[in-house]
């Protein structure tokens, strides 16, 4: 219980909630309030993000790679899932699916690797990893992507709606196939070991023993669970900061993505600083994935429940984007070693993204 009482996250997302939930119409009527709003409720759920980073990090500890990024990655995905959902039954926006998965594979490929590449190629020079889990990650990318936001646009109207039932029924087989070649048929494609001796002096299993893993896995239902109440306050206050000043709806998508990337950016630059960049690919492209092929069912399922209209097909500018984003990765990420110059590559492509959201 005593640790319990040192989640502050936890405290100050508890406060935030009660305060706005019972002030929320008089803070709502003015700019000034709805300004503030959005700005105290925004750094609460991404302070609350960072204990899910923390929690999800000590299981990471616990079980090893490829389990702990797995946590992780999954962890991030389902804070999108429920941000999204909040969202989109708040606006009714039917894009606001297909622009923060868009928005994610930015931050997660481009923003989060790329940083960390620089960051650990300034230490370290060159950083190693496992070329197969590059491989594997990039081609299911591909793949999912391909399926579930360019050929959308050649469907004909009449068969829209069967082909939404077909991606969720493929993703998912997708995904469950790619677990178990994640977890059990090709494990090895996701580890690097360049120092077995270093490894066994770093992490020991009398300390993995202390960690208690119900209690980490307990609160970070907890946390998800809050932070999807305070998005529905979040959402609310965005919505009518946006309208105000006439931004266009995609920021929206990006506040998303950067909750739900919080804690994969955290625990990445520490992974980077630490050297080890298998870490740091694992997240990075994990999460991209697994924001495809999690959250395109969920939201196509939602939208089926809800009545909503779920648009999936990418604008020119998005597919363009995607495309120069994969076949850069393929070209860094062939080799089984990052550097700083690959990273900055990264970077200038997610300034691009920053700057074409306003264009």
């Amino acid at each position: 219980m005593g640790a319990i009482f040192k989640e502050y996250p936890l405290l100050l997302s508890i406060i935030a909630l009660a305060v706005f939930g019972y002030y929320e119409e008089p803070v709502a009527e003015s700019l000034t309030g709805n300004i503030a709003g959005f700005l105290i409720i925004f750094a609460v759920i991404v302070y609350a993000s960072m204990s899910v980073a923390h929690h999800a990090e000590l299981l990471a500890e616990k079980y090893g790679e490829p389990y702990g990024t797995l946590i992780l990655t999954i962890s991030a995905v389902a804070v999108e899932i429920v941000i999204i959902s909040i969202m989109m039954l708040h606006e009714s926006n039917p894009t606001l699916a297909r622009d923060t998965i868009y928005s994610a594979i930015m931050l997660d490929i481009n923003g989060l690797l790329g940083f960390a590449a620089i960051v650990g190629g300034i230490k370290y020079g060159e950083q190693a990893y496992n070329v197969d889990s590059s491989n594997s990650y990039l081609s299911m990318l591909l793949t999912a992507l391909g399926i579930a936001m360019v050929i959308p646009d050649f469907i004909k109207p009449e068969f829209y709606d069967r082909f939404m039932l077909f991606n969720v029924l493929i993703f998912l087989a997708l995904y469950a196939v790619f677990m178990r070649v994640q977890l059990k048929d090709h494990r090895y494609f996701f580890q690097y070991k360049p120092d077995a001796r270093k490894q066994s002096i770093s992490h020991s299993d009398s300390h993995h023993t202390k960690i208690n893993a119900l209690y980490h896995i307990i609160l970070l239902i907890i946390y998800i669970a809050i932070i999807g109440m305070l998005s529905e306050l979040l959402a609310l206050f965005m919505s009518n900061d946006m309208q105000y000043f006439g931004l266009p709806m995609a920021i929206s998508a990006v506040g998303v993505a950067v909750i739900s990337a919080a804690p994969e950016l955290i625990t990445a630059v520490r992974a980077a600083l630490d050297n080890r960049m298998q870490t740091v690919i694992n997240i990075a492209l994990g999460a991209s994935l697994s924001t495809v092929l999690l959250t395109i069912p969920a939201v196509i399922i939602i939208g089926y429940i809800t009545g909503l209209d779920i648009e999936l097909g990418l604008t020119p500018i998005e597919g363009v984007m995607l495309g120069l984003t994969l076949l850069v990765s393929m070209i860094n990420f062939s080799d089984g070693e990052t550097n700083m110059l690959e990273g900055f590559l990264h970077v200038v492509l997610f300034v691009l993204f920053a700057f074409l959201l306003f264009v």
